[in-house]
């Protein structure tokens, strides 16, 4: 999730749980504790470009750090002498903001590692956006009016709205994968795997993702809080894994390495760009709705001394608002019922 909104989940849900024990420092401490573990953005290595990408939302995000993580985002108050008497609230504002981030981070796509160090899992619900302008305005209009009236009452409605707000996300993304999976039968697909992800700051349309065979199938789905799903076809692109890729490549230790290591960073979903092939991407993400250009993915360069190359569009990843807008209205051309067999399903 972008900062701002891990530090008003921070300070609104210290605030919630502390009030004004600390006076205007319970929020402040709870915002430094949920903006503390992306201290791993600094983990990089130009020797070695996936470094940054397999350190992020690593042990800095994990259940077992929050004590330590809460110890060190408190450390700046419990330095001054006139907060030591009440060192342990100020340790729990500070280690309830860092604990909100990891799970803040897991209800997103990008996958937390939130079990470690007793499990490599990638936690990964699928729920919402790193971009929520509702959750986030939410955790603001709460926080505001708690410091003000020096009350934990509004901090405690905005987390019971945010709360709300991801549930129904959840029960939307349950209804959309079972849209997909009768989409994939009325193409007689078989699915091996699949996903739904959401898209920017809404729970009504998501951006649908299988496995069948050895090609990956991506879909947009809409499901609205009344009335019939809808769906729109997408586009396809074949599944890459290591045995696709060139002799040299498969011959170069380091390629191998760093294959393994972006495949498991994008939970095995890789693909090659449809306008640059030599970009292998996460296929998860996506620049186009029409055809899969990644946001991010690497190009290998077998025999260079650093083989790997990182190759990042964030910067052409705008948020389209009209359009967006135009989708989740209804107004976007080419979304169409589901087959009958789907509904007869439903």
């Amino acid at each position: 999730m972008d900062p701002f909104t891990h530090a008003l989940l921070g300070a609104t849900s210290s605030q919630a749980a502390l009030g004004s024990r600390l006076g205007r420092h319970t929020w402040m401490i709870g915002a430094a504790g949920a903006l503390l573990p992306d201290v791993d953005f600094f983990v990089s290595s130009a020797a070695d470009p996936l470094l940054a990408i397999e350190y992020h939302r690593h042990f800095t995000h994990a259940f077992a750090f929050i004590p330590v993580g809460g110890l060190i985002a408190s450390l700046p108050w419990l330095l001054q002498k006139r907060y030591r008497a009440n060192w342990l609230a100020v340790y729990a504002a500070a280690s309830i903001g860092y604990a909100t981030h990891g799970v803040l981070d897991a209800c997103t796509n990008y996958g937390t590692h939130l079990l470690w160090p007793f499990s490599e899992v990638r936690t990964a619900w699928h729920w919402i956006t790193t971009i929520g302008p509702l959750f986030t305005l939410m955790l603001l209009v709460g926080l505001v009016f708690a410091v003000r009236g020096r009350s934990r009452l509004p901090a405690a409605a905005a987390l019971a709205m945010c709360l709300a707000y991801v549930g129904t996300a959840a029960v939307q993304r349950e209804s959309a994968l079972d849209v997909q999976a009768h989409i994939a039968a009325s193409r007689g697909h078989a699915i091996t795997r699949a996903e739904m992800f959401p898209t920017i700051g809404n729970p009504l349309v998501w951006r649908s993702v299988y496995q069948s065979g050895e090609t990956l199938y991506s879909d947009r789905v809409r499901i609205m809080f009344a009335g019939a799903p809808l769906w729109k076809e997408g586009s396809e692109v074949a599944l890459l894994s290591m045995r696709d890729m060139p002799t040299d490549a498969q011959a170069d230790e380091r390629v191998l390495r760093d294959f393994g290591r972006f495949n498991y960073f994008s939970a095995g979903w890789v693909a090659r760009a449809k306008s640059d092939p030599t970009v292998i991407g996460d296929a998860r993400y996506s620049l186009r709705t029409d055809t899969f250009e990644p946001v991010w993915g690497v190009r290998f360069n077998p025999g260079k001394p650093v083989p790997t190359e990182w190759v990042d569009r964030t910067g052409q990843n705008r948020i389209p608002l009209r359009e967006l807008w135009t989708e989740i209205s209804g107004g976007m051309p080419g979304y169409r019922p589901v087959p009958s067999a789907v509904k007869a399903a439903l």
